[in-house]
């Protein structure tokens, strides 16, 4: 039978990982009971919650309360473990190459209208003829894109912070828009690199259309760029021409300029490229256009890049408009940041961020634990965002992106990179194999006749010993 051998490199990533960690904790015992909920929350196959991790790892019969003062008492905290936890990802990104982050907002369904941050919010589990609401806390989500090896990428989430609205139930954490979130985490991002002497180290940070807005043009900090895809409406200026020396105000903006739709109705002007995206070939049609400006934001020059599917192709899409913040030249130009292969290639790789989504929703249980503190419903969300990231990025640096691990079946052999459900199974192997992890269950015997004759054994007796 082939079985998935041990690695115990995974084991030794993910222990170096918590132990950096431990300083993010005042207390020692804090910190052990820390690294007993992240062991809990491998093993358990039921809901994610504190309850089930304590009887995962059979402390049934001990006082319940300290795991939960582990978030209702602030013990954890996430401004502690995600500088910790970005420090580590900079190990993994040479001080002159890029730095990818992705900017997304995801909501964790509620039942309970008093909870922290919880709201009425539209329902996205609704099709979308028929929509809905339900109550939801709102959280902005920032992920670090992994180095791209053969087309692929990972989002290991590095900031999981509330953004909730003026509206929704709030005792301790004050009100945000999505856009300030990103702001925040841009500003915190920047401090980081500087506090690890790399000032001049570049980010690009990708987001989809909710993050084309002014509060981010407004505030994007210095060496941060931002490629964020546009409305096809979206009205844009020209640059305002040179003063000529008279009195008055200067302009700030030029003539109205076209708008994303006016520029992929043109029909001369596309340039065709190859992108190599999670191991296939993707033809695309892109057309640049720029400096622009937005009205609020005169003195953030942006680009726009319009993108479509090649004709006559298999990946034949709508055309999508992106904008990016400009970069000035030598000459004073303004021009892309980056070519434009790199920017479409990460800005594909944004779905990555979606993909962590529905894993934190699905296998680690993503506002399943029953904190009702106002402290703990937002602390008990970050922890799981960060077990999820400590667990990611040890399987990154134990595997690499496509060195895929390998599977035990003989009808499947594995995809170009490792799948999320792999690395999970990689570390339940792993952790089987260390004498105080061995399962308790044995093999099934391939006989099944004597398999019988020992159920009708053991039922014999159990009958016997009730009618004792």
């Amino acid at each position: 039978m082939t079985t998935m051998a041990q690695n115990a490199a995974l084991l030794k990533n993910l222990f170096g990982l918590l132990e950096a960690h431990r300083g993010a904790f005042a207390q020692e015992r804090t910190y052990r009971r820390v690294v007993g909920l992240v062991l809990a929350e491998i093993f358990v196959f039921a809901r994610h919650t504190v309850s089930q991790l304590l009887m995962c790892l059979g402390q049934t019969e001990v006082d319940w309360s300290a795991a939960y003062r582990v978030f209702s008492q602030r013990r954890f905290r996430a401004e502690r473990v995600r500088t910790v936890l970005i420090g580590e990802t900079l190990k993994e990104v040479k001080p002159d190459e890029l730095y990818v982050v992705g900017v997304d907002a995801t909501h964790t369904p509620r039942t309970s209208g008093k909870l922290e941050g919880c709201g009425w919010a539209r329902n996205p589990r609704n099709p979308a003829f028929r929509p809905g609401i339900h109550k939801a806390q709102r959280w902005s989500h920032g992920s670090w894109l992994v180095p791209a090896e053969t087309g692929y990428s990972r989002a290991v989430p590095v900031w999981f912070q509330p953004a909730f609205t003026e509206r929704t139930t709030r005792q301790v954490t004050a009100s945000c828009t999505e856009g300030e979130a990103a702001v925040d985490f841009l500003l915190e991002l920047r401090g980081q690199l500087k506090s690890q002497q790399r000032d001049r180290q570049e980010v690009l940070a990708v987001g989809d259309g909710r993050y084309d807005e002014l509060t981010l043009w407004q505030s994007l900090p210095e060496c941060t760029f931002l490629l964020a895809r546009s409305a096809a409406n979206r009205a844009l200026y020209e640059l305002p021409p040179a003063p000529s020396g008279g009195r008055g105000r200067r302009r700030l903006y030029g003539v109205r300029a076209p708008t994303p739709q006016d520029v992929w109705r043109e029909r001369k002007g596309w340039r065709e490229l190859t992108l190599q995206v999670r191991g296939r070939d993707r033809h695309l049609q892109v057309k640049v256009r720029g400096p622009f400006l937005r009205r609020g934001a005169p003195h953030c020059p942006l680009m726009l890049v319009v993108v479509r599917g090649k004709d006559n192709s298999r990946t034949r899409r709508d055309p999508l408009p992106f904008l990016v913040n400009a970069r000035k030249s030598a000459d004073g130009t303004w021009q892309l940041p980056f070519p434009v292969e790199t920017l479409l290639f990460w800005a594909w790789q944004r779905w990555e961020l979606e993909v962590c989504h529905r894993e934190l929703k699905s296998n680690f249980g993503l506002g399943q634990k029953q904190c009702f503190n106002p402290y703990s419903a937002v602390a008990s969300v970050q922890w799981s965002a960060w077990v999820y990231a400590i667990l990611v990025l040890a399987g990154y640096r134990t595997f690499g992106l496509t060195r895929s691990r390998t599977v035990p079946t003989a009808w499947w052999h594995g995809s170009g990179r490792w799948s999320l459900n792999t690395l999970w199974r990689s570390y339940r192997t792993a952790f089987w194999q260390v004498s105080e992890f061995h399962a308790l269950s044995a093999l099934t015997p391939a006989d099944w006749g004597e398999k019988e004759a020992l159920l009708r054994a053991l039922r014999n007796a159990v009958f016997a010993a009730a009618a004792a």
